[in-house]
């Protein structure tokens, strides 16, 4: 995972909080923020920060519009390109700025790779690198506590052993009293760390190698999720597919030759064991999509929803050699006839980076080529950035900036002609909507369970505007957006409304994650 997404900057999500004990110089900790950019395990481990803050008396502030200063901040960092690393010094110097007297906490993948230009950018703040990430909650409960550091006081926290890192389920921002937009999908980190290497990617050092959370931890937070009304949720790593259920025996580069559970394994108990409704995996390398993972997708169905998210990066062999990627293009094409041919109607999204070294004018035209026949319904585009500590910073032939832009402006294209033609499929079908908010013009919009983005007018006898976020809509499917080509529109005929219990919390987006 590298590169400049073009679908949206390295996202950034405030979740603020109020705590009640002691802070920095015995001040009282009343307000906290917490300020997260990066991926869907970022977002997923600063939930439990979130969670364990709640617990102890939670009124949510604002802590960076300089109204309501926090006393403490959490800043979690990401590193995935150079502005993503930017972009995260950024937040710990406005942060400061906005709380002056506050306790910060940076913590992150962009602190594990670069802890000095944190230390520069904040003297004060207290920095728990990756594999100390573990006892982050550890070093806050001091902080409520006492208002000293777990590590004793000292301006960068070295706490902890290293390893296992926090689960939990991803909130997309928080602040009481606002308009719900993402009460329904809960994410759940199962796994962490990479060993693969790719020769783009600064990841395996930034997060450290393959680890698991035991499938109890797992399945506590699933329940927890249903707990507080999630209807959907996500399980994510970031390398989903190394699942080993918290011990294995390892193969030749980083395969299994025994596991005490595969990631089929633990969906298979996900459904056994809980009552979740609908569960989807946010990415998953194209070699671990094994036949016991889609048989018991297919056996789930219709819980296990029809969309699978298998990263690409290029289209083109000699591209995906340097790039150090373990499958060729024919690989790749037979992983996705497979998904087709196990689970009906699924949709297929992709990740591609263009510019890498070397992806010279025929190289491009042969992975666009190649995306083109694979007919995604969705795909994320990067730009290349070099990453010092990769091998490919050394590599010759480097694609100069304008190229680069050009590339990914004609997958863009490619990309929204994808999805549109996902949106359109759908015209004259019924389809089965978890929804997520009201649109200006009084629509509700939610997600398929293929992740098409679907728009419906409510029956003249639904509930009332509230009571429909978290319903699931039977939508019957007439159109496609005029504005938004990559949505579908219908109109609701039936509701299966929002569990008994909805969620304890209002949640408000402020940035969208890349998906993984």
């Amino acid at each position: 995972m590298s590169g400049q997404p073009e679908v949206s900057d390295p996202p950034q999500v405030s979740v603020q909080l109020s705590v009640g004990n002691r802070a920095r110089g015995s001040r009282p900790i009343r307000t906290a923020a917490i300020v997260n950019l990066g991926c869907k395990v970022n977002q997923a481990e600063m939930e439990s920060a979130a969670r364990h803050l709640r617990e102890r008396g939670v009124g949510l502030v604002n802590g960076n519009d300089g109204a309501t200063p926090a006393d403490l901040v959490v800043v979690n960092t990401c590193t995935v390109t150079a502005e993503a690393d930017a972009k995260s010094r950024h937040a710990v110097r406005r942060a400061r700025r906005a709380n002056p007297g506050a306790e910060i906490v940076v913590t992150g993948c962009s602190v594990q790779v670069g802890r000095d230009a944190f230390a520069e950018a904040d003297p004060a703040a207290r920095l728990v690198d990756n594999r100390h990430k573990d006892q982050l909650l550890t070093e806050l409960e001091a902080l409520m506590r006492d208002g000293r550091s777990a590590a004793g006081g000292v301006g960068v926290a070295r706490v902890g052993a290293a390893l296992p890192t926090l689960s939990g389920v991803e909130i997309d921002g928080i602040d009481d009293g606002r308009a719900a937009v993402e009460r329904t999908r809960a994410f759940i980190k199962v796994q962490d760390g990479c060993s693969f290497f790719c020769t783009y990617c600064i990841i395996p050092a930034a997060r450290g190698a393959e680890r698991s959370l035991s499938p109890a931890t797992v399945l506590s937070d699933v329940r927890r999720a249903l707990r507080a009304g999630h209807r959907e949720i996500v399980l994510t790593g970031i390398n989903i597919g190394t699942y080993d259920g918290g011990w294995s025996k390892r193969g030749f580069r980083g395969a299994h030759v025994r596991s005490a559970l595969t990631l089929a394994g633990l969906v298979r108990r996900i459904l056994d064991e809980t009552d979740v409704e609908r569960v989807r995996i946010s990415s998953i390398e194209p070699q671990h999509v094994d036949d016991e993972l889609l048989r018991v997708w297919s056996d789930g169905a219709p819980r296990t929803l029809p969309h699978v998210h298998l990263p690409l990066q290029s289209g083109d062999d000699g591209v995906l050699r340097r790039m150090g990627r373990r499958y060729l293009s024919a690989d790749y094409a037979r992983v996705v006839e497979r998904v087709r041919a196990a689970i009906p109607r699924v949709s297929v999204h992709g990740d591609v980076i263009v510019g890498f070294p070397t992806e010279d004018e025929a190289a491009w035209r042969r992975s666009i080529d190649f995306i083109r026949s694979v007919d995604f319904a969705g795909i994320h585009v990067f730009r290349y950035s070099a990453r010092p500590g990769t091998a490919a910073v050394r590599m010759a032939d480097a694609v100069d900036e304008a190229t680069k832009k050009a590339r990914a402006a004609e997958l863009l294209a490619l990309a929204a002609a994808a999805r549109a033609r996902r949106a359109e499929s759908h015209v004259g079908e019924l389809a089965d909507v978890l929804f997520e908010s009201r649109l200006a013009d009084g629509r509700w919009v939610g997600h398929a369970a293929d992740y098409v983005s679907v728009a419906a007018t409510a029956p003249s006898t639904a509930p009332v505007e509230p009571l429909l976020v978290n319903a699931i809509g039977r939508v019957a499917v007439e159109g496609v957006d005029l504005v938004a080509g990559d949505r579908a529109v219908g109109r609701i005929i039936s509701v299966s409304p929002p569990p008994a219990r909805p969620l304890s919390l209002p949640l408000v987006p402020t940035g969208v994650a890349d998906g993984r």
